[in-house]
């Protein structure tokens, strides 16, 4: 966890992990802006408007959600695993 919560905290953690090009999806806080000027693509939903997943192609899929990192943060090595349907271990 980041003892603070910043862009300038944030960019390190994210340019050392996430290549550069790379769509990002998350929700709309505002700590996110600058992912474009890094280098990054980015899209959102808005948890604020009720929006937590997108089917942007109008393919039946909602391809444009962060429901399955979010869930991985409530239960680590739990949730991720069952929302993926695979076994715990």
């Amino acid at each position: 966890m980041l003892a603070n919560v910043h862009q300038a905290t944030i960019k390190p953690v994210i340019t050392a992990a996430v290549a550069k090009d790379t769509l990002v999806h998350t929700d709309e806080y505002s700590i996110y802006a600058r992912l474009p000027a890094w280098g990054y693509r980015h899209k959102t939903v808005c948890h604020g408007r009720g929006e937590y997943a997108r089917d942007e192609d109008g393919d039946g899929f909602c391809g444009m959600h962060v429901n399955s990192m979010e869930m991985g943060w409530t239960a680590p090595g739990g949730s991720m695993c069952q929302c993926a349907g695979c076994e715990n271990r």
